[in-house]
């Protein structure tokens, strides 16, 4: 390596926007891990919660519902923060006009909003839990609805960043990527479909639970890979 282009690397390793677009996609990086870690921790310890049968965004419910809540809110604003990332890292890859340069940080900031409107409106008490209440469906509150809109919102904005990311990755020639990305929005679609279809099966809720550590882990994914070709 020459001294002219150890020089170069230096510069850019020290550049203040770039550890600004760095730090931003950190937050990308950790958020998934945070809420996961935090919402399995309540999973395993509080009364009446079942893996198999319960949402995870039922935690915000209760006594100790404050800690979902928290979680949620945290979440999106770190989902807000890599977003701004993201449009910063896309603006100098592949060019400011590049196919969802604009739109892949702002539907990933969606996503952001929507957990934060997930936690602010908690979801209703439903199926033995909390602890004591009824089995079975329950009642629709005004806040339970604003949870299910904000959510649907948040999830269709993650669906529709995880194709026009594909889109593209494609375009660039990176179709590994792009393939993983569209897969990711795919499944999560599935998961989403059959969650919010109200069944009770234990498959279905599952399977909504392993699209949501998916979703999260594309979200990791994505900030990591940007956070390398950041300069």
């Amino acid at each position: 390596m020459t001294q002219s282009t150890m020089t170069r690397a230096g510069t850019a390793a020290c550049d203040p926007a770039t550890r600004v677009t760095k730090s931003l996609l950190g937050y990308g990086v950790i958020a998934g891990p945070l809420w996961v870690a935090v919402s399995l921790a309540q999973a395993l310890t509080r009364d009446g919660f079942d893996l198999r049968r319960h949402e995870w965004s039922l935690l915000a419910d209760g006594h100790l519902g404050w800690i979902q809540v928290a979680n949620f809110v945290l979440a999106g604003l770190m989902v807000l923060a890599a977003a701004t990332g993201l449009r910063r890292a896309l603006s100098h890859s592949g060019g400011p006009g590049g196919p969802g340069s604009r739109w892949v940080p702002r539907l990933v900031a969606g996503y952001g909003l929507g957990l934060v409107g997930a936690g602010i409106f908690r979801a209703d008490p439903a199926r033995g839990f909390p602890a004591g209440t009824p089995d079975g469906p329950g009642a629709v509150s005004w806040h339970g609805m604003l949870h299910l809109v904000t959510a649907m919102i948040g999830f269709g904005c993650l669906i529709a960043a995880c194709v026009v990311l594909a889109r593209r990755l494609n375009a660039s020639g990176r179709r590994g990527w792009a393939a993983y990305s569209l897969g990711t929005g795919v499944v999560f679609l599935a998961g989403f479909a059959g969650v919010a279809s109200g069944s009770a099966s234990v498959a279905i809720n599952l399977a909504f639970t392993g699209a949501v550590l998916l979703a999260w882990a594309w979200v990791s994914a994505v900030s990591v890979r940007y956070y390398r070709s950041a300069n």
